[in-house]
């Protein structure tokens, strides 16, 4: 690395590199400490994720009265055809150890009369959804991790710290390439194992429940490294979000209409009975579907949702931060119609990963919303994902600590990254073009897809890809770490031919049997159709 010797670079290794601060990232950071020097970086903050402002809770079977079983049903009859059934099993097996490993450890889960106070969601059958905080599960699920990571002598943190890229030889990962702009600093990381548990990517629409740092790093990182990355065109919309009309939005949990509320549309029919027989508690697809079409219908932005049939004094304690952000916009929840609509809310595709996290690069592995693990299918179950985040970041670390031995060939993979610690005054043309491509996504790569509007999208991110030639630095990078994950996600929702969980398509309408299959997208390769689940 002579080449690049500079006053900005430090050099360091590690036997682990996380990479993302969310449940998953602090999880596997914690975990891996037990083995080995840990580095976690974070783009922000520790508390800025989209686990931080996960609401409805963490699904796990620990009721008597519930099993593994039922909970691997629900997952399966959420997601499809296309949840992979080995993985499901680990999820909801693996799952109750985990989160008796957490109670263990002294995480307070919400108590009832009974014990433990179970919520219920939508698409499951049983009331199996921990919470902690009233509606605040991810908040203190973090807040909780972020105390025992900061403690641990062998976690070295790194906020507001950016990977650049993968060092990769496209078959082995060797650390990566990070930079901090505050302190004018980049970074060799060089590392035994990486572990990519970046967050998501519905940050990439102009509505939307994730913070604004939420598009797809984790995924271009990835991608540009050679990873296999796979069911990308299944984006899953929350369907119901706070509705303003400037766009100002933030989560109303799906725990909400678990406790009963109801869905009204704009002649204040309760409409979701006529679309499904579970009603307000069919799976979100169903829901955001119904939603659609019923705004679609009426030329109304949003519908309603009604809790004035419930206990007030029980909603204002068990939904307490539902109840105080929605009286900043003059509405009562107790008493109140709550004016919601859809928003893009959760990746179910990502970097494919085997049972164990592992990705097709050697010593990379990838878990949490960054990752596709096969347990989501083509729509997430309500409140998998937390869990989803614990089980395969453990698994994640226990393959790394037993997989190869590791030879340092690193160097001829380093490049300068210098020229990225100058971002000069382009921020306002980065924003325009940033807001260029949510539009479009909003627009033509939403809840309702047409081959037409697919096109056009991805006319436009070659245009916008032309315009970005005249950034440098990071905004550079930046721009293209957005258009290369939502390249990927209308290419992929172009190639699937039929409607299925998340993805729906005007113009195939109907779900298909032949598209029982997966597709992965690879650099400079041909997309793969997979079939089978």
């Amino acid at each position: 690395m002579d080449d690049i010797h500079s006053k900005n670079i430090n050099s360091l290794h590690s036997d682990f590199l996380v990479i993302g601060s969310g449940l998953a990232g602090l999880y596997a950071s914690l975990y891996a400490s037990r083995f080995g020097k840990v580095l976690l970086l974070t783009k922000s903050t520790l508390e800025e994720s989209n686990s931080y402002w996960a609401q409805g809770g963490i699904a796990a079977a620990i009721d008597p009265e519930d099993s593994p079983l039922f909970h691997l049903e629900d997952t399966v009859k959420a997601g499809r055809g296309l949840c992979n059934r080995e993985a499901v099993e680990i999820l909801v097996r693996e799952g109750v150890e985990r989160v008796t490993d957490l109670i263990a450890l002294g995480m307070k889960f919400d108590l009832g009369e009974k014990g433990l106070e179970l919520g219920l969601e939508g698409g499951h059958s049983k009331r199996r959804v921990l919470h902690a905080g009233g509606n605040s599960t991810g908040k203190e699920m973090v807040q909780f991790l972020i105390s025992s990571v900061q403690a641990n002598p062998n976690i070295f943190i790194f906020e507001n710290t950016e990977v650049a890229e993968l060092i990769s030889n496209g078959e082995r990962c060797f650390g990566s390439l990070a930079f901090n702009l505050n302190i004018q600093k980049y970074w060799v990381l060089i590392a035994k194992y990486t572990i990519l548990a970046a967050g998501g990517a519905s940050g990439i629409y102009l509505r939307t429940t994730n913070p604004q740092t939420a598009t797809g790093d984790g995924i271009a990182l990835g991608f540009r490294a050679g990873a296999e990355i796979t069911d990308m065109e299944f984006i899953q919309f929350h369907p119901t979000a706070f509705y303003t009309e400037n766009g100002e939005t933030f989560l109303i949990s799906e725990a909400v209409r678990g406790e009963g509320a109801f869905l009204l549309n704009n002649t204040l029919d309760r409409f979701m009975l006529k679309y499904h027989e579970l009603a307000e508690l069919a799976p979100r697809d169903v829901v955001s579907r119904a939603i659609f079409n019923e705004m679609k219908r009426s030329g109304v932005n949003y519908v309603y949702l009604s809790l004035k049939h419930l206990n007030p004094d029980f909603i204002r304690k068990r939904f307490s931060n539902i109840y105080n952000a929605s009286l900043q916009y003059g509405v009562d929840i107790t008493d109140d119609l709550i004016p919601v609509a859809p928003a893009a809310h959760y990746l179910i595709g990502g970097v494919k990963t085997g049972l164990w996290a592992e990705t097709n690069i050697k010593g990379l592995f990838a878990c949490g919303e960054v990752a596709c693990t096969g347990v989501h299918g083509a729509n997430r179950l309500a409140s998998n994902s937390l869990l989803e985040c614990i089980v395969f970041a453990r698994r994640a670390v226990d393959l790394a600590r037993e997989s190869d031995k590791w030879t340092d060939k690193s160097d001829n993979q380093v490049k300068d990254l210098s020229f990225i610690l100058n971002p000069d005054s382009q921020k306002d043309s980065f924003i325009k073009l940033k807001s260029i491509i949510s539009q479009i996504m909003s627009e033509h790569v939403g809840i309702v897809r047409s081959a037409y509007g697919l096109k056009r999208a991805l006319e436009v991110f070659e245009k916008v890809a032309s315009s970005g030639d005249e950034l440098v630095g990071y905004y550079k990078l930046k721009l293209q770490n957005i258009l290369d994950v939502c390249s990927l996600v209308a290419r992929s929702a172009l190639l699937r031919t039929e409607s299925r969980g998340a993805h729906i398509r005007e113009d195939f309408p109907n779900e298909d049997p032949s598209w029982k299959a997966h597709i992965v997208l690879k650099r400079d390769s041909e997309p793969l159709v997979v079939k089978g689940n």
